[in-house]
């Protein structure tokens, strides 16, 4: 394999990579726990928010709507990190790629 074909391939996986990074960074990732949803795009900005069960929450219910939130996060932020390795697992081995 001569220097150009060489080239030629680091381009066209980089072209790939952007695709599928531009393909995750488009969807949506939801996150949900027993009293909170939240809505994610790929790039981990929040898209929309919603308390489920609203009626039942009462100040003294603050601190647990709090740990709610945090698991709805998190649940979101993991299936964005799966869906990355799924994408772009295969990539990971070249250092600074994403």
């Amino acid at each position: 394999m001569n220097m150009q074909q060489i080239m030629q391939q680091a381009q066209r996986m980089q072209r790939d990579i952007t695709k599928k990074k531009e393909e995750i960074d488009a969807m949506e990732f939801t996150g949900k726990s027993e009293w909170v949803e939240i809505v994610f795009n790929g790039k981990k900005e929040i898209k929309s928010f919603k308390l489920l069960n609203e009626e039942t929450i009462d100040a003294d219910d603050k601190e647990m709507l709090e740990d709610m939130i945090m698991i709805a996060i998190k649940d979101a932020f993991t299936k964005i990190d799966k869906e990355t390795e799924n994408k772009l697992g295969s990539y990971a081995s070249m250092s600074g790629l994403f």
